[in-house]
């Protein structure tokens, strides 16, 4: 993993030590890598009524967009509570929406593995599977 690479990881374990997450004790945090090189952050933040609830990546990357951002390049993943963990299928779906190429987890013992979003999500439905390209920013 590359000097970058690890600071990045880095930042998104801090991100994880800043979740809300009182009911599951699952605290995980995420960066999102816009297309122009900026870096937005977002851990999950737990709701009583769980499906008020938002996952770090999605944290993440709707930050990104809300700042702007339409491309994202790379999203890092960590929890703090089960290394190894994966992003759920919500937010790969949103990760398609966007564009991802990257996904970068976090492993057991500090292992780093970096993953296409075909990987994650193969055969998936995303803008381009509308047949017309999107036009809107």
């Amino acid at each position: 993993m590359d000097p970058n690479d690890r600071r990045r990881m880095d930042d998104a374990r801090d991100a994880a030590t800043r979740a809300y997450a009182p009911y599951s004790g699952f605290r995980v945090g995420a960066l999102a890598v816009a297309a122009d090189g900026a870096e937005y952050l977002g851990a999950n933040v737990e709701n009583a009524a769980f499906p008020s609830s938002i996952c770090a990546e999605a944290n993440a990357i709707t930050t990104a967009v809300a700042n702007g951002a339409r491309r994202i390049e790379a999203v890092y993943v960590t929890c703090l509570d089960d290394p190894g963990c994966t992003p759920c299928g919500n937010c790969r779906q949103i990760m398609r929406e966007f564009g991802v190429e990257r996904v970068i987890l976090d492993g057991p013992g500090g292992e780093v593995q970096v993953l296409g979003l075909d990987e994650l999500l193969p055969r998936s439905f995303g803008p381009d599977s509308l047949g017309s390209p999107r036009t809107s920013s």
